[in-house]
């Protein structure tokens, strides 16, 4: 494997380069999306809502200080600090608090995208300056070496392609599962948003109502 590596020509120096910020930019990604921002949502809000349910608009605060760490805590704690406001003034502040966390659970993940690209690019690129030195290696060798000269040379340059396809291929599964965990959380931040709104909102009116 290290002998056909070193077969590969200099353009395989750069991939394997590319790829070893790939591989730790999907550890660092993955690491924060699936597990520091790991959360039964579900049942932490239910919390939120009982506290609600009870008129102890402390407490429901309070329960969203212990998760702070995680979007989620901020959002819902944004809208319970505004709980005393008109409804718009609530759906405000949660919308400013969402447009916040999101470009956290999305950074850096587009660029396995990029590295993605430059991967197959640099293998091309390689695979086309080995075959023209192939060629010019065949144009000065007597009739018995070329096809010899000729076989081997594009051997060789077709290394680089098929490294940059190696490269390439787990950075776009990368990016397609960290970006489906990431649109997940979003969907739920803006899920228990638009449920503790309707909440507040319901909660409003009936005192309202009673007054």
């Amino acid at each position: 494997m290290l002998s056909l590596f070193h077969s590969g020509g200099i353009f395989m120096y750069p991939i394997l380069m590319v790829s070893i910020i790939a591989l730790a930019l999907f550890c660092e990604r993955a690491s924060f999306l699936y597990f520091r921002l790991k959360l039964d949502t579900d049942k932490v809000f239910q919390k939120v809502l009982i506290s609600l349910q009870n008129a102890n608009f402390r407490a429901a605060i309070e329960e969203c200080t212990r998760f702070e760490n995680h979007p989620m805590g901020r959002i819902l704690k944004a809208g319970l600090l505004k709980s005393d406001k008109r409804d718009k003034e609530i759906e405000r502040a949660m919308e400013e608090k969402i447009m916040q966390e999101i470009p956290k659970v999305k950074a850096r993940v587009n660029l396995l995208t990029m590295f993605a690209n430059i991967s197959t690019l640099l293998g091309l690129l390689g695979t086309i300056v080995g075959l023209i030195g192939a060629f010019q290696g065949v144009s000065n060798a007597n009739e018995a070496m070329k096809q010899e000269i000729l076989a081997s040379g594009i051997s060789v340059a077709m290394l680089t392609t098929a490294f940059g396809l190696v490269v390439a291929i787990p950075c776009l599964v990368g990016f397609y599962l960290l970006n489906n965990r990431g649109e997940f959380i979003i969907d739920q931040l803006e899920e228990k948003a638009l449920a503790l709104f309707n909440m507040l909102s319901s909660l409003k009116h009936e005192k309202e109502l009673q007054c």
